[in-house]
């Protein structure tokens, strides 16, 4: 089935320019919102993705209608790949059920995993110079209170691990580590 996904960012702007595009396609379903792709979480294009099946092809008028970022972009695009879906975006003229097309996806996606290894590799530096002058000391250590009595009521099962987290008042991951640290110590 020939779909297709036409978005705007606002009610004042108009999509027919996108619906011009999508004529020569024959398209059978149009899928249309007009709110922003600060994010995945769009009703028109959920809506899409759910009614997809194999064989289907979703055509876009650009890579921008389907989402602002390249990681949210490529998290549709796995979506769609893993249901047999094709993607035609008519601007850029790429067809993933195209061997040049599956190319471009490929190298926008190792573009991005650069991009992105190249900012933890940046952070990492800054930390370990602001360490090594003696400006980056970690997070701050809490201090809980009443920590052995609620562990105790946990490990006989009164509270769950969220509301021990919750009535400590610390994140969970705060707390795996206390419980680690404490469970080690008590084995002294």
């Amino acid at each position: 089935m020939k779909l297709a996904y036409i978005r705007v960012s606002t009610v004042e702007q108009n999509e027919a320019r996108q619906f011009e595009a999508m004529q020569k396609y024959s398209i059978e379903k149009y899928f249309t919102e007009k709110v922003s792709a600060k994010d995945t979480n769009r009703p028109k294009l959920q809506e899409l993705l759910e009614f997809t099946r194999d064989g289907d092809t979703i055509y876009i008028h650009d890579f921008s209608r389907l989402a602002r970022s390249t990681k949210d972009l490529l998290e549709i695009v796995e979506t769609l790949t893993a249901k047999g879906v094709h993607l035609v975006s008519n601007k850029e003229n790429i067809d993933t059920s195209t061997p040049t097309g599956k190319l471009m996806l490929t190298m926008i996606g190792a573009i991005a995993e650069f991009e992105r290894q190249n900012m933890l590799d940046r952070q990492r530096e800054g930390i370990a110079i602001a360490k090594k002058n003696g400006k980056y000391k970690g997070g701050k250590c809490k201090k809980v209170y009443g920590f052995p009595e609620a562990y105790a009521r946990y490990k006989n099962r009164e509270l769950t691990k969220s509301a021990l987290a919750a009535e400590l008042h610390i994140s969970r991951p705060t707390l795996d580590k206390l419980i680690k640290e404490y469970e080690k110590e008590q084995q002294k």
